[in-house]
């Protein structure tokens, strides 16, 4: 009798742990929970001191048609995965200025209840900090409308006399919105992926522009339905215009991205690469090219299984992107090969930022699931390195294939001297660093590496290190070739 009831807490034990939020990080987890319970809070207090007439009913129930018909509009095309976009606060800032609080603070629960059965089942966790947040966020837009106005919760008293005033409150109530949904979204969505930038969250262009068309869209309404609730019946298909516009935008976006990494896939790499080395040449500027190859990738999913080389891929995406700055393109060329283009950067400085990424990823410790429970993976990268010099600009258009072609012959010499390293090819020289002893970097993290040694490869002229020549231009003199080593000698084997 103990064995079986030790056996159901076990396994009631091993579900409550498999629980997707219990993944998160503890402050996370913490963050998620205070809102929640902030949220739960707030719709007891309100639903406390409600008194519902039939007025406020059947304007609450007009919104909510037009928010489930939203949905099902989104039903059609999918929900995308991660931040979503939508015009849902056009059927809900209404709700948040005239009509008591409890209304818009169950409004967002009954809407993200109904994405979750029509559209898409994700952890009920994200659903429910997501009406949680959204809820919280249109109370305080309530609250500082009826502050600023001094007009009682539930009296739709129509903007005759200062209509501009009432417009000015209304639009400050959906600003106030957007700032608290913003903040407490972001520590969440900054906690599941550190790479995700304050700057880029809160001003990219599409985000941005979207952002004031939904609010600007949602004042108007919330003006017509002061006036008669009519005004929903003419205002659904300008949503249903506005949401496909949304749609459109952020499918075009996911076009140039490549789905298992989130990095720029290979076309919309070259395209925006293409346009940055053509302004480096007009402006005389340095920029450098890199090519990284998963060294021995193909051992990580015999071994593991071609899920775990996903991952490995993902984390080694993340690494990508939190080394490099917010103006360099990075995407995937194509199964374990990335490829980097870095504005403004000396072939030194490219280097530098090469061998720090190479240097993370071999410290890099990645959890996979396999039959025998997590293990822990290990990879190395070669890294192949190309510098626009100044006699690359005497070349006829053909500098991005040129570049590729240097970075790819680097990378060639990189694995050719025992991978794990960097190589760089400048118009001058071609010189590479061998970090340490060649070893196998996949398995578990029992595998012990190598001590590291700093070797400094002969500097030698692209033609007689036998990879594919540098174009255009020659080679530069050996005593070109040995200044550009000594330059670049102290950061050689220092790992930083």
């Amino acid at each position: 009798m103990r064995t079986r009831r030790s056996k159901r807490v076990r396994a009631r034990g091993a579900v409550f742990h498999a629980w997707p939020l219990l993944a998160l990080p503890r402050w996370l987890v913490g963050f998620i929970v205070m809102v929640t319970v902030g949220y739960v809070v707030a719709v007891a207090v309100a639903l406390a001191g409600l008194r519902a007439w039939p007025r406020d009913l059947l304007l609450f129930g007009a919104l909510l048609a037009c928010t489930a018909a939203t949905v099902e509009r989104t039903r059609r095309s999918g929900e995308n995965a991660g931040v979503i976009k939508d015009v849902y606060a056009v059927w809900e800032l209404p709700l948040a200025i005239l009509l008591p609080l409890a209304y818009v603070l169950v409004a967002p629960a009954f809407r993200l209840a109904l994405v979750q059965w029509r559209i898409r089942r994700v952890p009920v966790h994200r659903r429910v900090f997501s009406a949680s947040v959204v809820g919280l966020s249109y109370g305080g837009a309530s609250l500082v409308f009826h502050a600023i106005t001094g007009l009682g919760f539930g009296k739709i008293t129509l903007p005759r006399t200062n209509a501009a005033g009432w417009l000015g409150a209304v639009a400050v109530a959906g600003v106030i919105y957007w700032g608290l949904n913003t903040s407490l979204l972001f520590p969440a969505i900054r906690g599941s992926d550190p790479t995700v930038g304050v700057r880029r969250y809160l001003l990219g262009g599409e985000n941005a522009q979207n952002d004031v068309a939904e609010l600007c869209v949602a004042v108007l309404v919330t003006l017509g339905v002061a006036f008669t609730s009519l005004t929903v019946l003419f205002a659904f298909p300008f949503v249903t215009l506005l949401q496909r516009s949304f749609r459109h935008a952020q499918l075009v976006n996911e076009s140039r991205l490549d789905t298992k990494t989130g990095l720029l896939n290979a076309g919309t790499w070259e395209r925006e690469a293409a346009s940055e080395v053509a302004r480096a040449v007009r402006t005389r500027s340095p920029l450098a090219v890199a090519i990284i190859d998963v060294d021995h990738f193909k051992a990580v999913n015999d071994a593991y299984g071609h899920l775990a080389g996903d991952k490995a891929l993902q984390a080694l995406a993340r690494t990508l992107r939190e080394f490099l700055r917010e103006y360099d393109l990075v995407g995937r060329f194509g199964g374990e090969e990335f490829v980097l283009l870095l504005p403004q950067t000396k072939a030194v400085d490219a280097y530098r930022i090469a061998e720090r990424i190479r240097a993370h990823i071999r410290s890099m410790s990645i959890e996979v699931g396999s039959d025998n429970g997590p293990e822990q993976v290990r990879m190395t990268v070669s890294i192949g390195v190309a510098a626009l010099g100044a006699r690359w600009d005497t070349s006829t258009g053909g500098q991005m294939t040129d570049l590729l072609a240097a970075a790819d012959g680097a990378l060639y010499r990189a694995k050719q001297d025992g991978r794990d390293q960097v190589c760089v090819i400048t118009e001058n020289a071609t010189f590479s660093v061998l970090a340490h002893a060649p070893s196998s970097p996949q398995g578990s993290s029992s595998a012990k590496a190598k001590p590291a040694t700093a070797t400094q490869l002969p500097v030698t002229t692209p033609s007689a290190a036998g990879t594919p020549p540098v174009p255009p231009g020659n080679a530069g003199s050996a005593a070109e070739a040995s200044a550009l080593s000594s330059a670049e000698t102290p950061a050689v084997g220092s790992g930083s």
